[in-house]
């Protein structure tokens, strides 16, 4: 048998006998963990956007504005 074969053939065994695959209720899981740091780190990144602002806008951000009393 080519090589390329027996890599097969050991590639499918591993996959089918020996990897734990897990189920369908930590899959779930995972999946709300996932989308839960998705929503928070882009709640993070849209108060970045507020704080320090958004070139092009015209928007300052509140540091623009907080910095312009000092100017």
């Amino acid at each position: 048998m080519s090589k390329f074969g027996e890599y097969v053939k050991s590639s499918y065994d591993e996959l089918v006998h020996k990897v734990s695959w897990p189920t369908f209720k930590e899959l779930q899981g995972s999946a709300i963990v996932v989308a839960v740091a998705a929503v928070v780190i882009a709640l993070l990144v849209f108060v970045m956007d507020v704080v320090f602002g958004v070139q092009g806008w015209g928007w300052k951000g509140l540091l623009g504005y907080f910095y312009q009393f000092f100017a």
